[in-house]
């Protein structure tokens, strides 16, 4: 009770303090009205709602939480300026920090649609997993190049964990995602689901356009970066009105991920508007959400231009909770810092390179926010309306290593960020201030598995025509190395055989390889080469073996 009172009176000392500040700012300088404000404080919602409404002048209004696991961050309005009212919640005991509210759009920049893919064409249905997709969607050059299908074989993975995309939304009902989408929650209403179907007018959209084949729908521009096959009215609709600058994207993205990582669940958080834009404090509540709601992977297919200290924070808690993130580096064509891909202790920034390993003209650069590259440009992926689309822009490359860090957890359980960012680094050479590299699956989940080392005692063998002798294989695990190493033998003359028990070995062990001698096998010295492969991986010692 006593720390409950002296905590009141604090509160009342706070509000007195402040009647005779705003009465000194209210004289001199003017109010400007709907400024939006980020608070993080330690009086609480109470506390912060009384300290916005000290007599007779209130100073802010109190919109909600922002979702932080310590409950301490919250939105405010004031009609105040921006800068006035900052500055007197900051000089104020209880506020830990306050900044301003930023407006994040996903529109500008240099990319821009140019001539569509052959594959965008490709409408022939195939099974892909669990669904049925397009053809030119599966085999697309960008999925081809980054090794899509070869680290999914090779490795035995499809995808686990959630991944968490911060964008426009989904379209729900499109096929390809069947059995793999999550709910999501739409923090621009405040509600279960992130449809962006919900941002169409029933004035401009009073009907869905049905779904439509390349042959009878040819490619049409729908936003600057954005090509898709759709009816033309459509088409004409959403590429002229500015409210649907960006409808789509969230789809696209999605559709990116669940191309590489086809069994990982997708989690939509819908922050963005059709019209391209979002606020901080949404993006804030979003990964706030996709941490409490055990997400495995963040993608943030956007970027800020300016820093903030609660996204640093919010994204810092993710790491300590293991989440791995990746962000767009941007498409301004310059090295310049954005964020949050400059914040390289929690965050993999993803620039953008064409089909030929070069960087793509309006991708970011500079090692400060680029960790990796990935394909960016005419990259096939889903679309609003059950339908396919093209896009340029680090916007979709960046989800090329999400789906990548969602193998990653399949191969690997518990991998984290440093994990991750560890893993796809190494990458295939790109060219100066690209980071680490182009995108390359198949070697970052090598990586990922560590490495071994094969040894064979004894290492030199005499046996006579019509006998046998056995030796021991061991292979030793580095580097945390999980894989299964399957055994092989090279060299032996003709008439003669080899035998593994057993012919492979899980990460650590020993195997007893039996050479058999045949009565009619050339006599001689002999260079064997015993060899222990998991996937990309290749170790091998050697015996020699003489035969009398």
């Amino acid at each position: 009770m006593r720390n409950y009172c002296t905590r009141c009176k604090d509160v009342l000392r706070n509000r007195t303090w402040l009647v005779a500040v705003l009465f000194v700012m209210f004289w001199t300088a003017p109010a400007k009205a709907d400024s939006r404000i980020i608070v993080r404080t330690t009086l609480g919602l109470q506390g912060l709602q009384q300290l916005c409404n000290p007599l007779p002048l209130p100073i802010c209004s109190v919109v909600g939480s922002l979702g932080d696991p310590l409950n301490q961050l919250f939105l405010v309005n004031s009609p105040l300026n921006a800068s006035i009212i900052l500055n007197i919640l900051r000089s104020l005991p209880g506020i830990v920090d306050a900044e301003v509210d930023q407006l994040v759009s996903l529109l500008g920049g240099l990319n821009s649609v140019t001539t569509p893919p052959a594959a965008l064409s490709e409408s022939t249905l195939v099974t892909y997993y669990n669904s049925k997709v397009w053809n030119g969607y599966v085999t697309q050059p960008a999925a081809q190049i980054v090794r899509v299908a070869t680290a999914q074989h090779q490795f035995s993975v499809a995808g686990s964990g959630i991944v968490a995309d911060i964008d426009t939304g989904v379209d729900p009902n499109h096929p390809a995602f069947a059995g793999v989408l999550l709910q999501g929650y739409d923090f621009t209403r405040n509600r279960s689901g992130a449809s962006e179907l919900n941002d169409l007018s029933p004035t401009d959209f009073p009907n869905l356009p049905p779904p439509c084949a390349p042959a009878n729908c040819p490619p049409a521009n729908v936003n600057q970066e954005s090509a898709a096959i759709l009816e033309g009215w459509a088409a004409t609709i959403l590429d002229t009105n500015p409210k649907y600058a960006a409808f789509g994207h969230g789809t696209m993205v999605m559709g990116v991920i669940h191309l590489v990582a086809p069994k990982a669940h997708l989690l939509p958080l819908k922050a963005f508007s059709s019209a391209g834009t979002g606020n901080l404090s949404d993006i804030l509540r979003a990964i706030y959400y996709a941490n409490q709601n055990g997400a495995n992977v963040i993608n943030m297919s956007f970027d800020l231009m300016t820093s903030s200290t609660e996204l640093s924070s919010a994204l810092n808690q993710a790491n300590k909770s293991g989440i791995i993130c990746a962000a767009s580096a941007g498409n301004d064509g310059r090295e310049e810092v954005v964020y949050p891909a400059a914040i390289r202790t929690d965050v993999m920034g993803i620039a953008s390179t064409s089909d030929l390993d070069t960087r793509s003209s309006f991708s970011n650069y500079g090692n400060q926010v680029v960790w990796v590259a990935a394909p960016g440009e005419g990259i096939v992926t889903t679309y609003p309306f059950s339908t396919y689309a093209a896009g340029w822009g680090t916007s979709f490359s960046t989800p090329f290593v999400s789906g990548g860090a969602a193998l990653l957890l399949n191969l690997k359980p518990g991998t984290n960020e440093s994990h991750a960012a560890t893993d796809v680094a190494h990458a295939v050479y790109v060219g100066p201030n690209m980071g680490h590299g182009r995108l390359d699956l198949v070697r970052a989940l090598s990586a990922a598995m560590g490495n071994f080392s094969i040894s064979v005692a004894p290492s030199s063998a005499t046996i006579n025509r019509g006998a046998s002798q056995k030796l021991t294989v061991t292979v030793t695990a580095l580097q945390g190395f999980t894989g299964t190493v399957n055994l092989s033998v090279i060299g032996l003359p003709t008439h003669t055989s080899w035998a593994f028990s057993p012919s492979s070995i899980a990460g650590a062990g020993t195997s007893v390889l039996t050479l058999q001698i045949g009565q009619s096998a050339p006599t001689g010295i002999y260079k064997l080469t015993i060899r222990g492969k998991s996937g990309s991986l290749v170790h091998s010692t050697h015996v020699t073996l003489t035969i009398r």
